[in-house]
């Protein structure tokens, strides 16, 4: 693990039942760095970000936060070494209202960096402080995304996770998103971003992993990503 890895995944394979899915699944974060994992769906992507956070175990390989392996450590304690998971399909408690969501699981932070307090989350995303009141399934679908990652920020993490942020969403409210990420970077918020917009992706991410049937088939930066449009389509489909 390099010194300035935060995530590091090793070899890790892991699958259900007798179906495997991971096949040496290696990839790194570094601190203050977005990384893409890039593939057509039942390619692997969410069946790895279920290993990262504990809530399937991997039947091989290593997961190392921080400079301490994780892997087949439980999804809470997993999640106080500094990770924040924006599921896809949102998953915010609907019966709760805006403000009761974002301090549910809120914590503590750990290390120097500015706080995520509602006050902050609300300065990111005005609209949730106009709807402080509502309860969770009179958002918009937009406005519960905004909640799923105003959520994740409330506990404070060292990585983001968001696997497809931006699916379902009007053009107009996907911008949006994309503009808080690229926020998010520039404040120095290591991510992981699970998207089908490459050209959203390219130019946010630092660095790409493109994953084929459990493996990484290609990895590199975003000039080179560019330059190589025949890996989009073989691997993306776009």
């Amino acid at each position: 693990m390099a010194m300035d890895d935060f995530l590091s995944v090793r070899k890790l394979q892991a699958g259900y039942g007798r179906a495997q899915v991971l096949f040496d699944m290696s990839f790194n974060v570094r601190d203050a760095e977005v990384i893409t994992l890039l593939g057509r769906n039942g390619m692997g992507r969410s069946t790895t970000i279920k290993c990262l956070f504990g809530l399937l175990t991997a039947t091989a390989g290593e997961i190392w936060i921080g400079g301490r392996q994780v892997c087949g450590e439980p999804s809470h304690r997993i999640a106080r070494q500094g990770l924040a998971l924006v599921p896809e399909g949102r998953q915010i408690f609907t019966q709760l209202t805006v403000e009761e969501n974002l301090v549910a699981t809120a914590r503590e932070p750990s290390g120097a960096r500015p706080a995520w307090t509602l006050d902050r989350v609300y300065g990111f995303f005005p609209r949730l402080k106009e709807r402080r009141g509502n309860l969770g399934w009179q958002l918009s679908g937009g406005e519960q995304q905004m909640l799923a990652i105003g959520r994740a920020l409330m506990t404070n993490p060292r990585l983001l996770v968001l696997d497809e942020a931006t699916e379902g969403l009007a053009p107009v409210i996907r911008e949006e998103i994309w503009r808080t990420l690229a926020r998010l970077k520039a404040e120095g918020l290591s991510q992981i971003v699970i998207d089908k917009n490459v050209r959203n992706l390219l130019g946010l991410a630092d660095r790409h992993y493109v994953i084929e049937k459990g493996h990484v088939v290609w990895h590199g930066d975003s000039a080179a990503l560019q330059s190589q449009p025949d890996i989009v389509h073989q691997y993306l489909g776009v």
